[in-house]
């Protein structure tokens, strides 16, 4: 035999001698077929002979995988795939700093009425569409009267998304600033980590400290994200018209940034909280009153 020869029979007797003997590599049931081992569930082989090269024909037997092995081989890739992939799926949504109350907003939970039927197909669409709002740098700008379901809306969206796997990350200028201001992370770098996020949506716009302060870092986020090209969602309780006509320049400027990047929707409609109060309301006074 030449060198590669020689190299190659003995690699593939080390493989042999640490597979054990025949007798050392017989599981119950299985057994001996013209000088191999089959399994005795599948009846594959678990041995086979392997010809060495350069040597006239002479062969060698290895172990092998049998049919039942690589099935329970592929089965155990899959669970380690389905365990490593809700891994990543618990990072996204602890990376996306959805509220509690609203993790569990969905298409699905969404209630529709009388009131919320194109705010329901906005949220659909922009789901359904979402590679194209992405290429296409478009966002939200959701405003309205409170308690009317703007943040709930928002976070289906954002949820619907992460069940897909896209990175979304759902907070407020609130927590921004008093992240920066409790220097918890440096504005660079917390402005980095929302813009690594395929879609920001910032909730209740309009509820920071209204100081220049705090409106040089509101500016500074929507500013951030429309020069990375990424879409944007914002929620507020103010009005269009009382974003539009504002001269002030801190706002102005912050305003015509969300107006280029965000298609606007007044959502309407009676409030989903003073329901709820008056329902909790009702239900608490029969309890109380009742005989």
């Amino acid at each position: 035999m030449d060198g590669t020869a020689e190299m190659f029979a003995g690699f593939a007797q080390r493989i042999a001698r640490e597979a054990g003997t025949q007798q050392g590599m017989m599981r119950e049931g299985d057994y001996i077929e013209d000088g191999l081992i089959h399994c005795g569930k599948c009846k594959g082989k678990r041995q086979t002979r392997v010809k060495i090269p350069g040597s006239g024909g002479a062969t060698i037997t290895v172990p092998c995988i049998c049919k039942c092995e690589a099935k329970a081989e592929e089965n155990r890739k899959k669970q380690e795939e389905a365990r490593q992939e809700l891994q990543r799926m618990e990072r996204l949504r602890s990376a996306s700093l959805i509220e509690n109350r609203l993790k569990n907003a969905n298409l699905t939970t969404f209630q529709q009425t009388k009131d919320n039927v194109q705010l329901y197909k906005i949220v659909r669409n922009y789901v359904q569409n979402f590679d194209e709002m992405y290429r296409n740098n478009q966002g939200l700008l959701l405003y309205g009267p409170v308690g009317t379901g703007k943040s709930y809306a928002a976070a289906c969206i954002a949820n619907e998304l992460l069940n897909q796997k896209i990175p979304v990350i759902m907070t407020s200028f609130v927590k921004i600033l008093q992240m920066i201001q409790d220097k918890q992370v440096e504005e660079s770098e917390l402005i980095a980590r929302l813009n690594n996020a395929r879609l920001l949506i910032i909730d209740d716009l309009g509820t920071e400290r209204n100081t220049d302060y705090g409106l040089e870092k509101v500016y500074n986020v929507i500013d951030s994200r429309y020069l990375a090209g990424k879409p944007l969602i914002l929620t507020t309780n103010l009005m269009l018209t009382d974003m539009k006509e504002n001269m002030d320049t801190r706002y102005k400027r912050i305003y015509d940034r969300i107006f280029a990047m965000c298609f606007p929707h007044r959502v309407a409609g009676a409030s989903w909280r003073m329901n709820q109060a008056a329902d909790r309301y009702d239900e608490i006074r029969k309890r109380l009153l009742e005989d």
